[in-house]
């Protein structure tokens, strides 16, 4: 099955909830509000390529009977490994799902698995799965929360962030590792810890 681009695999995502919800499909209007937009026209492209690639079908001419198939592709996607050490680029081609939809059924939520042991004292080890939601602006995060952050020119990292005016702190959360400082402009949050899956043998 061909692969939704990322307009399209939101709108995706928002219809399953949405579906299994309300029992029903959304009005035009209704996915219009929820992708914020303001024009029925990337709606409907995007729903009729949907359609063309399998995920979705209706019956035309009859209101609310979006429906959608039942060889949708399900899970979060694992987009590589992240160090809880040092820093280094962890996105890389997605190699897999996890299907955690049954706890994080979200658009904006991606998983990460954790490398290293600088975060140990928030009970997160090497070889968890971290949970984080997707932020566009810096401003979305607060403060001392848990962060996938990018330094430029050095790489990624899961810390606690905390803030200056001008200056960010990545805060181990194991006294083996330093804090990383960088001006702010050079750091990128990529996303907020939501939870952490662990597996057992």
């Amino acid at each position: 099955m061909e692969n939704l681009t990322p307009p399209q695999k939101q709108l995706y995502d928002w219809l399953i909830q949405y579906i299994s919800t309300n029992k029903h499909s959304p009005s035009i209007r209704e996915m219009m509000k929820a992708m914020n937009l303001r024009s029925p026209a990337p709606i409907q492209s995007r729903l009729e390529k949907m359609r063309t690639k399998g995920y979705i079908d209706w019956s035309e001419g009859q209101a609310r009977t979006l429906k959608i198939l039942k060889n949708y592709d399900q899970g979060l996607s694992l987009l590589g490994k992240i160090t809880a050490g040092g820093l280094v680029e962890p996105f890389a081609d997605e190699q897999e799902k996890i299907d955690f939809n049954s706890l994080f059924n979200q658009s904006n939520c991606y998983a990460l698995q954790v490398v290293g042991d600088s975060m140990i004292d928030d009970k997160i080890t090497e070889g968890d799965y971290v949970i984080m939601r997707s932020v566009s602006d810096i401003e979305e995060v607060k403060e001392g929360e848990i962060v996938a952050a990018r330094v430029e020119g050095q790489g990624t990292t899961l810390k606690r962030v905390y803030f200056t005016a001008d200056k960010v702190t990545l805060q181990p959360s194991n006294p083996n590792y330093d804090p990383i400082f960088a001006l702010r402009e050079q750091v990128e949050i990529q996303g907020v810890l939501q939870g952490v899956f662990r597996l057992f043998n």
